[in-house]
């Protein structure tokens, strides 16, 4: 869920996972997968930045030791191909 500001100054909470497509007519519109429309005060690279941010937050509390794996796979990764390289 992201917060949003309506035109009017009320906040909101928006799933992010709903949102089709933001697009600056000139002011900021969703569109929902439902077809509903919010207009709100942030620009679409802020909406995206939020998305994004609310993402990443996520992934960090269902994976907390991501980062740490990730390097162990790449520096296995090296590993293997400088082996390779090594024995051809």
């Amino acid at each position: 869920m992201i917060e949003l500001t309506r035109l009017n100054g009320h906040p909101m909470v928006v799933n992010s996972d709903l949102i089709k497509h933001a697009e600056a007519i000139p002011d900021t519109t969703l569109t929902l997968v439902t077809g509903e429309k919010l207009v709100v005060l942030e620009s679409c690279a802020q909406v995206t930045a939020r998305i994004l941010r609310y993402r990443a937050h996520v992934l960090a509390e269902a994976w907390p030791s991501a980062e740490t794996a990730i390097a162990a796979h790449n520096a296995l990764r090296l590993a293997i191909d400088a082996e390779r390289r090594a024995n051809d």
